[in-house]
Order: C-alpha cells, then structure tokens, then sequence
C-alpha cells in the first residue's frame, strides 16, 4: 500500500495562530500545511506564509489557495519565489478560481479558460532556476480539467466518495489528455472540512459553517450534474442563496435548517472523535482519496483539531498501512 498523505490549511486570524499551526504542523509530522486567502476574514496570505516559512523547518508549506484575479500573476511569481527562498525550497503555489478570496473584494471568480491560462502564464514566469510547483484548485469539471492540462498538481475539492473521486479524476485526466500531458504525474490532493474534538457534539457544532462555505460553490449552480441527489436540489439552490464568504455573518445552523447536514457532512468532511475519524479518513483512503488536505479553517477550535488529529488519529493511519505493509506468516 503506498504511504497515505495528509495535510491541513486555515484561515490566518493573527500571527499567534499562525505559529501555533504551522509548528503543529512541523513537530506532528503532517506532510503539507496551507494558508488560505481570504481577505477580509483573515490576515494577508503573504505576510502569514513568510511567517509560516521562518517558523518551520521540515513542513511543506502552500496558499490554499490564492488566486489569479486580485492579484498580477507576476506579482504572485514573485511572493512565491520569496517565500519559497525563505523555506528552502519547501513553497507549493496554490491558485484557484477564487471563492471568498475575490467575492469579498468585489470580484468574480475566473472562468475555466482563464484559469488555465493563468496557470500556463505562472508556471512560465516559475520556471527558473528554483522551481516552484503549481497547483490548481479544482471542483467543477471546466476547473479539473484546466488543473489536469496546466498545473504540477491539483487540490481537488469534490467529494470523498468512490463516485466523487472517480469522477474527479477523470476530468483531471480529460484535460492532460487535451494537453498531450501524462495524468499520473499530476500531484493530487482531495480536500476535506475537518472538525475533531473529545466530545462528538462539540465537533458538529460548528461544522455547518465549513459544510455551507464549501458546498456553494462545490455543487455550482448545476447542483444535479455534480451528484446530488434530486430530492435535495431545492434545497441547494437555497443554500447558495442564502450562503455567506463572510466569517462574522455564518450560520452555523443555515444546512440543518435546509436538511442538507448529513447528506454534506458525508460527502465533503471528516468530523467527530478521534474514532470517528479513523473510521471517516480509512473510508475516504479506500474510496481513493489517497492524499488528503484538511480545510480547519471554521472548526470550533482549529488548534485542538489539528492537535487531536495529529496525536490521536496519524499515528493510528500510520500504523495501518505499517502493517498492511508486513509479509504474511
């Protein structure tokens, strides 16, 4: 069996979390943390990843995700070769359409061709000396395709089911196949909303908040085309509605009013205890989720979850595949 992967991305409040995250990450033997861009929720990606970057030693680091709209893709070149330089070499570029990253500053989100323009243009302006990986975040199937034809690796935000990860890799590998690329080479991660804590109740809580946040634009305003069953198609047309990128205005309880928690919760999180977590991440592995990016960008507590799962549930995923590993006899 090869050797699952996992990381984690947040939202950058102030710099206190952010060293505290980041050393998480570092000390508990996580393969990849990332920084989200979300202005006005958070701090300015750049100046928490150069943080992030003189906090560690051993973690790779990622945005998760910036984007090619508010920002020139020379100047975006230019933030990762700094921080990448200031890592030694362990910066993953994160790009995206943009979701709260350019709503909240008055923009759209950039169409499948852009984007993969886009992508072309950054890797070129990368592709020096010290290269510095792409990586697309993908989860409609114009975004998929553009991250199979044009970037190093992808983020794959659509679901941890056998059906959705099937489904997501063959429209990676749709648009390597346009590009005349090889579809095993790309990198891919899938991402997952996580929440952990001692008390089950406290991990769902809050976990409304990520599960509306994420499914808006996951399930796109074609909610049928992406999966979801009929009978809950009004109600995602609903959520998208009422829905917010604003972190101060979320409600937590808007996806149990609409009857879309468990549906959400099952396709799109990892949440709970340490145990239910096992479970939930050995289930997601088996359906193909092999590498997993963890969003705990609204978990009721980031730091305790990243904590317990590093402590708690690692080492148990870790021991498994140890085993599974050992001959027979």
């Amino acid at each position: 069996m090869t050797a699952p992967r996992f990381g984690f991305f947040f939202w950058p409040y102030e710099p206190a979390l952010v060293a505290r995250m980041v050393r998480l990450g570092d000390e508990q033997g996580w393969d990849l943390v990332g920084i989200a861009d979300t202005p006005g929720n958070a701090m300015d990606v750049w100046v928490a990843l150069a943080q992030a970057a003189l906090a560690t030693s051993r973690v790779r680091l990622a945005s998760c995700v910036t984007n090619l709209v508010t920002r020139d893709p020379a100047i975006t070149a230019g933030a990762a070769g700094s921080v990448d330089r200031l890592s030694n070499g362990r910066f993953v570029l994160g790009v995206g359409a943009g979701h709260s990253g350019v709503v909240n500053v008055g923009h759209r989100p950039a169409p499948p061709a852009a984007l993969r323009e886009g992508l072309t243009r950054i890797r070129g302006l990368l592709d020096g000396e010290r290269r510095v990986p792409v990586y697309a975040a993908a989860s409609g199937p114009g975004a998929l395709r553009a991250a199979g034809a044009a970037a190093d690796g992808a983020f794959v935000n659509y679901g941890l089911g056998a059906a959705e990860t099937a489904r997501a890799r063959g429209l990676l590998a749709e648009g390597a196949a346009e590009a005349g690329r090889d579809a095993t080479a790309l990198d891919t991660w899938f991402i997952a909303c996580l929440d952990v804590s001692e008390r089950r109740e406290t991990a769902l809580a809050q976990l409304g908040n990520i599960l509306g946040f994420v499914a808006a634009y996951i399930l796109g305003s074609t909610p049928a085309a992406r999966g979801v069953p009929a009978e809950l198609i009004p109600a995602v047309v609903e959520l998208r509605r009422q829905y917010t990128t604003r972190r101060r205005e979320m409600d937590p309880d808007l996806v149990r009013r609409l009857g879309l928690f468990d549906y959400l919760r099952g396709r799109l999180a990892v949440a709970g205890t340490p145990d239910d977590c096992v479970a939930q991440t050995r289930a997601a592995l088996a359906a193909g989720a092999t590498s997993l990016m963890f969003t705990v960008s609204l978990a009721a507590d980031p730091v305790r979850t990243v904590e317990l799962f590093g402590r708690d549930v690692l080492p148990a995923l870790r021991a498994a595949v140890v085993d599974s590993a050992r001959p027979a006899g």
